[in-house]
């Protein structure tokens, strides 16, 4: 059997127990899949009870045939990561895993790139969260991304967003975030508009510069394809083939929420992204928290959890983030 340049034999030792052998093709060694000091291979033993046997240019998997079948997926995959030049890692392993536990997707699924940067890098998701949400994003007009930080909520919207416009299939991209930090009194606040909300909405900025090339993505916001402003600059407004993304929504009044959601237009999308548990309201409740229970029911508009694994950034952070939870849960006050 052959799978993109890896060769397996598969031999039945008994009716519990399968083996198969995995061959690298020769363009890629052994040391780009188990990682330095074989540090990936460690983070996959550590998930399996199946025999891992490394030699020479060969893996060799025995044991449990569920489980063989899962370690010839998730190798197999690695195997085509490293033969087009991106070596797993550690995090790749256990994104891997988890998507295999899961059993919803293949670990290959999520080599489906959403968006190539100008920088020819690829966007992707990357945990079958990450995955569900896209998906929900390509299916629904509206949709929810709910989730602690650092799940890639506001990134994988901006490239969907983003792909969406040189695909045509919208004529605009808004961008917007309530700026409750400055109490969305800006006409208090010195210097133009520009400079009023530059730094409540720098994440927006962030994320676009790093899918789009600068000056491009300047020429567009000079041109009005590309809109990013404060929420209360959407009252009256109606968006027309458009690509509408709210984030920090956890920051919306049920007013604003309600506001916001009324700003859609034919032929657009919208996705609105929070953290209920990061929410800055100084007083009253979040709309981000009431607005499930208001349109829960409704065709075409999808709510996407997202969980601590599907934090992509430094491996701590989803562990911070769980500390707080359980703190949270136990009422302590911090």
């Amino acid at each position: 059997m052959h799978v993109k340049g890896a060769f397996m034999s598969n031999d039945p030792i008994s009716t519990d127990e399968t083996q198969i052998t995995l061959t690298l093709p020769e363009r890629v060694g052994m040391e780009q899949i188990v990682g330095p000091s074989d540090c990936v291979l460690r983070e996959v033993k550590r998930a399996f009870s199946a025999r891992i046997t490394v030699r020479g240019d060969t893996i060799a998997l025995s044991g449990d045939a569920a489980e063989v079948q899962s370690l010839t997926a998730l190798f197999s995959d690695f195997i085509k990561m490293a033969a087009a030049g991106s070596d797993p890692t550690i995090d790749d392993a256990r994104r891997a895993v988890e998507l295999l536990r899961q059993g919803e997707f293949a670990p290959s699924i999520l080599r489906e790139d959403i968006l190539l940067t100008y920088r020819g890098r690829a966007i992707r998701p990357k945990t079958a969260g990450q995955k569900r949400y896209v998906d929900a994003i390509r299916e629904n007009t509206v949709t929810f991304g709910i989730g602690p930080a650092g799940t890639g909520k506001t990134y994988l919207a901006m490239a969907m967003a983003v792909a969406a416009l040189k695909r045509k299939e919208v004529n605009r991209i808004i961008l917007t975030r309530p700026v409750v930090e400055a109490g969305e009194e800006l006409g208090f606040l010195p210097g133009t508009l520009t400079e009023k909300v530059d730094p409540y909405i720098r994440p927006l900025y962030d994320a676009l510069f790093d899918m789009t090339d600068m000056e491009r993505a300047r020429e567009l916001i000079e041109g009005g394809v590309i809109e990013i402003a404060p929420l209360a600059f959407m009252r009256g407004r109606t968006f027309n083939d458009s690509f509408i993304i709210l984030d920090e929504a956890q920051n919306t009044t049920p007013e604003q929420m309600k506001m916001f959601l009324t700003r859609l237009g034919i032929g657009s999308k919208m996705v609105i992204t929070g953290d209920i548990t990061q929410a800055d309201l100084p007083k009253g409740i979040s709309g981000l928290k009431t607005v499930r229970q208001v349109l829960d029911g409704l065709e075409d508009i999808a709510f996407c959890e997202f969980k601590n694994a599907d934090v992509v950034r430094h491996s701590l952070v989803a562990r911070i983030v769980a500390a707080y939870a359980r703190a949270e849960e136990m009422n302590l006050r911090l």
